[in-house]
């Protein structure tokens, strides 16, 4: 977006209403986390106007927990969608944004449950919101540092760039081309566009895609903005500069597996690159024996990640495969 382009857009987009933005969060089985996530939110100040939880089939007091804030959290309008079956991250933020487009959101806040919001976190991201349509925020990891995203994303590998300057300029922000359902804040003028979140993803790759689809249609950026705080502690490996999380044998699968998907949205949109996205598969599976080395100090788990190959391969021949469709038929 040239200045001029965005100086026009600063003075025509109305002003943030805190009321017209809904959070919408998926949770399973963390009742814990949920609620200091909920603690959080009552502590906010402004206040969205509803929040969506969308519990993946958990079979703990999550239904308990949630019925317990009600009160606790008015004037904010509680809703609570308990899925019949886990379907895994990428369903549950389908389904949290379409409920919450549905209830006529401006702006949707996408959330895990294990962050809290900084209390005057939605101030933050609202100030920009005259100026951009899809905005990430920053967020503190587990031990108050400033966690690192991975804001850019090669579009020929398809696959994140690692070492994209951390550092923000006198503007407050950074055009990026990725998303992270951790803090995604998004205006249902590109969801209207771009439609839901992809479910068949189930967990990783999903976000990264639906970030990107986003910055086809509007400037995304990263503004330099600390709106959350994870709360849960994950195994890492110190690289100096950058950290390597732990993983498991479900999100290994679903690494390979799902560059599949990645491949045919780009083939839908006229972006696929054989040779360089083969590359992309390539790091990424020397990536994963890398975290597995170094961060789970073992070999184990490479079975699930030639099983995430070989499972790839039916999704790439699928011939009734079509992208999410634009939600062009629903209200504006």
């Amino acid at each position: 977006m040239s200045a001029l382009a965005e100086s026009a857009a600063s003075v025509s987009a109305p002003a943030f209403v805190p009321a017209t933005a809904t959070i919408a969060i998926v949770t399973y089985n963390r009742s814990g986390l949920l609620t200091r996530l909920l603690e959080s939110i009552e502590r906010m100040d402004p206040k969205p106007g509803h929040v969506v939880i969308i519990d993946n089939a958990s079979v703990d007091d999550t239904t308990e927990v949630v019925e317990g804030f009600r009160e606790r959290l008015a004037p904010i309008e509680l809703v609570y969608r308990r899925l019949e079956t886990n379907t895994g991250g990428s369903g549950g933020f389908s389904e949290g944004m379409r409920v919450a487009y549905e209830l006529g959101s401006e702006w949707i806040w996408l959330m895990d449950d294990d962050v809290e919001v900084i209390p005057d976190g939605l101030a933050k991201m609202g100030k920009w919101a005259p100026r951009f349509q899809s905005i990430q925020g920053r967020r503190y990891d587990y031990d108050g540092s400033e966690f690192y995203w991975q804001y850019r994303v090669s579009e020929p590998l398809g696959i994140p760039i690692p070492f994209a300057p951390a550092g923000f300029d006198e503007s407050g922000y950074k055009p990026m081309n990725s998303g992270c359902f951790e803090g995604m804040f998004i205006n249902r003028d590109v969801v209207r566009q771009i439609g839901l979140p992809d479910p068949r993803f189930f967990i990783y790759w999903d976000d990264q895609m639906y970030g990107w689809l986003a910055s086809r249609k509007t400037q995304s950026v990263i503004v330099n903005e600390f709106v959350l705080r994870r709360t849960r502690e994950i195994k890492q490996w110190d690289m100096g500069i950058r950290h390597m999380n732990a993983s498991s044998n479900a999100y290994r699968y679903y690494i390979m597996r799902n560059r599949a998907h990645i491949k045919r949205y780009y083939r839908s949109l006229g972006v696929y690159n054989p040779v360089l996205f083969g590359l992309g598969t390539a790091l990424t599976f020397g990536k994963e024996l890398i975290r597995l080395a170094f961060v789970e100090r073992t070999v184990r788990g490479t079975s699930n990640l030639f099983r995430g190959l070989r499972d790839g391969r039916k999704i790439a021949k699928d011939a009734s495969w079509q992208p999410m469709p634009p939600l062009e038929s629903a209200a504006g």
